[in-house]
């Protein structure tokens, strides 16, 4: 069973974006999860916990990474249907802290192209290298894109 997606756009890196880390979005972000520690919410409590500001709750980097016009635009490059798409694994390696006022910088590229069940499933790896305004690696994201291919077999 040949398998949809072209195992030629391992290696394809996707265009670079920026993204400014802004207070107001990292207090709607830090209620929308629940967390409760004054210290992302409250300018004052960050500062007197050793932050210059806000810092970015956990996992707030991936909604940054996802802040561009087209954030699936490379799996239709890549002729994957999204209705057939399932978000499959999501990783964070953080390297620094992010806070308000960053711009951070996101270069990401396929790095894996994987199938199993004969072909029913394919994996598409993602990784992202972020980094801050003074070229400071801060996180390194890994995303799995899982695509059921309705003619593989099931085997």
């Amino acid at each position: 069973m040949t398998t949809m997606i072209d195992r030629n756009f391992i290696g394809h890196e996707l265009p670079p974006h920026t993204a400014l880390v802004e207070a107001g979005r990292l207090r709607l972000f830090a209620k929308a999860i629940g967390e409760t520690d004054p210290v992302f919410s409250d300018e004052a409590a960050a500062r007197a916990a050793g932050h210059p500001g806000l810092p970015a709750p956990p996992t707030m980097v991936f909604c940054l990474d996802m802040d561009v016009a087209d954030p699936f635009g490379y799996l239709a490059d890549m002729g994957v249907p999204l209705q057939n798409i399932l978000h499959g694994e999501q990783r964070f390696d953080y390297h620094a802290p992010i806070h308000a006022g960053d711009r951070l910088s996101f270069r990401s590229r396929i790095a894996d192209i994987y199938a199993r069940k004969g072909g029913a499933l394919e994996f598409i790896v993602k990784q992202t290298r972020v980094e801050n305004q003074d070229a400071v690696l801060v996180a390194e994201l890994r995303a799995v894109v899982v695509v059921r291919n309705p003619s593989g077999s099931a085997a």
